[in-house]
C-alpha cells in the first residue's frame, strides 16, 4: 500500500461538478492499494498517517500530528500510485489491486483513521475526480507499507 500525504490548508474533491469531500487544515492522503495488500498494510499506513508529526508546535517545530491539531483527513483512492515507469514511458499498473479488493482496503483505511479519532472526508472510489490541494509548506510525505522507501 502506498500513500502520498500532503499537509494542507484546504483540499477538496469534486466529481461531476459536485464536491464530495472537503477539508480545511489537515492532510490529503492519496492512497494506492497494491495487489496482495492486507489489513496489516492498512494498519501500518493508518497508524503512520494519523501519527505523522508534520504540524508545527508552539516553537515552530514539526512535532504535532493531525490528531493533535484537530485537523481533518481527505482520503482519495489513486491506483496510479502503483504505476511502474521503469520500462518505457507508459506506466504499467499491473501491481495495483483489482477494484474489488482495493475498495475494501480503502474503506478499511478510512475506518481505521476514524477509529483513531480522525475526522475523515473522502473522494469517490473509481471516479474521475478533480482534486484541489492547497499544500502547506509544502510538506509532502511518501509512505509504503512494504517500506520500499
Amino acid at each position: 500500500m502506498r500513500a502520498v500525504v500532503q499537509r494542507v490548508l484546504t483540499s477538496s474533491v469534486t466529481v461531476e461538478g459536485a464536491v464530495t469531500g472537503e477539508i480545511n487544515r489537515g492532510l490529503t492522503v492519496l492512497l494506492g492499494v497494491e495487489d496482495g495488500d492486507t489489513d496489516s498494510d492498512v494498519k501500518y499506513i493508518a497508524d503512520k498517517v494519523t501519527g505523522l508529526r508534520v504540524f508545527d508546535d508552539e516553537n515552530g517545530i514539526m512535532n504535532l500530528s493531525v490528531l493533535d491539531v484537530g485537523g481533518e483527513i481527505l482520503a482519495v483512492s489513486q491506483f496510479t500510485l502503483l504505476g511502474d515507469c521503469r520500462k518505457g514511458k507508459r506506466p504499467s499498473y499491473i501491481r495495483a489491486a483489482r477494484p474489488e479488493a482495493a475498495v475494501e482496503l480503502y474503506r478499511t483505511f478510512v475506518d481505521a483513521c476514524k477509529e483513531k479519532g480522525a475526522k475523515v472526508k473522502e473522494g469517490v472510489f473509481q471516479a474521475d475526480m478533480l482534486v484541489r490541494i492547497e499544500n502547506d509548506g509544502p510538506v509532502t510525505i511518501l509512505l509504503d507499507s512494504r517500506k520500499l522507501f
